[in-house]
């Protein structure tokens, strides 16, 4: 038996998520080599993802094909909306699907604004195949024909509703133009409309800041001013664009979106007329450089401070689906704000929504198979034909414990950890990892987790034998095995239980010999 009073322990706070970017030897034990379906969470540590479930129990209909996908989903007057086959439909209390706009397209994956200018709610729904239209409260139709007056943007991409007139782009015929409609109005192109060009080819717009984003592929420019006698093209860099503009999202009040060189932000201090900007992926750029175009798009969870963005490719089955979540949080130890990565696995959206139905943050996506989803719900991802395992993993980099010339012989492991229903101490599952998983260095089987649902309070357990620790996030004291120079703390979650928590965990050994 080992002499207790030579046990060393080392302490382990989980935060800094995927880091990719640096050796071995550079990494801080709380960081992560793995981290695929646990987000990095706001409150501390890492944090299993919540599943998805069906929103809708029938399948988006069909309007010639059943591989038809779903090319938009959007959140309008508390009704999802769902675009399948050039047929725009929103979801009915029973379940049901109602066509409310037939006959547009399916060569583009819809873009689409929420707007108020007159009293009215509106949704103004952009298909890059046909003209431009709203829906109002009752679902009614109005296409975009000019109908105040002037010419109307022919089959627009983008739109974007900037001080009151509605901003089209995207247009076939005129790939680099900004056209605009008067004050308070979507469909008059005369009375105080115009149009505005930049020498790129535009791929997105986004409103932010008092200014509206023209994002092009190799460029960006801004237009400000308040109407359209002051509006003014400002560039923002010419030196980079954005790949997509499914990528862009507002985030943790700045632009986030994906650059060829990788994640950027659009930040909001000026400087000397221009916008700085900045790249916030180097800790997982050989992910970025894993992403392919086709099949883009993103979310955000704000309630999470996330961003998520998905890039399946073509023919790839759901489970193996890829994806990245990036969460905007404060390092615990110096209090600054950055982003800590993971992966996604198992989410294979073709279109996404972000908003609120009766005041609460709901996030769907519309899928390959014709449904629509909601996320943050149940365990599990959930489809109609089957069922896939959220497989979570995390694996801490491979830890000296000060001096990688000293074998450890470890005697207990104490994992920190908080759950919201009972263990599954079959699938959550815990393991040691010696010498770069050196195959002559023997290595332990796995530790399950108890069945602890809540925290016990130090001294009112059997000490080594139960949880304990502060309440809501037990402490799991359990003797574990084996020794080498250096070791790495591996997490595996096969579970349908909801959200486990890791938060930290601490090492206890004894130092042996020096090699």
């Amino acid at each position: 038996m080992a002499n207790t009073s030579a046990i060393s322990p080392t302490v382990v706070s989980c935060f800094g998520g995927l880091v990719l970017n640096k050796d071995i030897f550079s990494m801080r034990p709380g960081e992560a080599l793995q981290l695929t379906n646990f987000e990095p969470d706001i409150a501390g540590g890492y944090k299993k993802i919540l599943g998805t479930t069906t929103y809708n129990s029938n399948i988006v209909p069909q309007v010639s094909a059943s591989t038809e996908i779903v090319d938009m989903v959007a959140i309008f007057n508390d009704v999802v909306l769902a675009a399948r086959g050039g047929t725009v439909y929103r979801a009915g209390t029973s379940g049901s699907w109602t066509s409310t706009a037939t006959s547009k397209g399916t060569t583009y994956r819809y873009d689409f604004e929420r707007f108020n200018y007159n009293g009215t709610e509106k949704i103004i729904i952009a298909t890059g195949t046909t003209n431009a239209f709203t829906l109002d409260t009752s679902y009614t139709e109005d296409v975009i024909n000019a109908t105040g007056g002037g010419t109307a943007p022919t089959a627009p991409k983008f739109v974007a509703s900037f001080k009151n007139h509605m901003f089209y782009a995207g247009m076939s015929d005129a790939i680099s133009t900004v056209q605009f409609s008067g004050p308070f109005t979507e469909d008059d192109f005369d009375t105080g409309g115009g149009t505005v060009k930049v020498d790129t080819t535009i791929v997105g717009l986004k409103v932010f800041r008092e200014a509206l984003f023209v994002f092009g592929e190799d460029r960006i420019y801004k237009i400000t001013g308040d109407t359209s006698s002051d509006f003014a093209v400002v560039p923002v860099t010419r030196k980079i664009g954005c790949v997509d503009g499914k990528t862009i999202q507002e985030l943790g009040g700045d632009l986030i979106y994906l650059a060829p060189d990788g994640l950027r932000t659009v930040a909001g201090t000026e400087r000397i007329g221009d916008v700085e900007l900045g790249t916030v992926s180097k800790q997982i750029q050989d992910r970025i450089a894993d992403i392919g175009t086709d099949n883009i798009t993103s979310t955000v969870i704000r309630s999470k401070s996330q961003y998520r963005l998905f890039y399946p490719t073509t023919g790839q089955t759901e489970g193996a689906a890829k994806g990245i979540v990036a969460v905007l949080k404060a390092n615990p130890e110096t209090g600054t704000l950055g982003f800590e990565y993971a992966d996604i696995r198992g989410l294979k959206p073709s279109s996404t929504d972000s908003f609120f139905i009766s005041n609460s943050e709901t996030i769907i996506h519309g899928g390959y198979d014709g449904y629509v989803y909601k996320q943050e719900s149940g365990g599990s991802f959930t489809r109609v034909d089957t069922t896939y395992t959220i497989t979570g993993f995390y694996r801490s980099p491979d830890m000296s414990l000060g001096d990688p010339g000293i074998r450890k012989t470890m005697q207990r492991a104490l994992v920190n950890y908080k759950v919201n229903e009972a263990m599954d101490t079959t699938n959550q599952t815990f393991t040691l990892r010696y010498n770069y998983d050196d195959t002559d260095t023997p290595q332990p089987n796995s530790y399950a987790f108890s069945s602890a649902t809540v925290a016990a309070f130090y001294g009112s357990g059997l000490y080594g034998t139960s949880a304990y620790g502060s309440s809501g996030f037990p402490l799991e004291r359990v003797s574990v095995e084996g020794s080498g120079f250096v070791v790495a703390f591996k997490l595996e979650d096969e579970s349908t239980k909801k959200a486990l928590s890791l938060r930290g965990f601490e090492l206890e050994y004894v130092n042996g010999g020096r090699r």
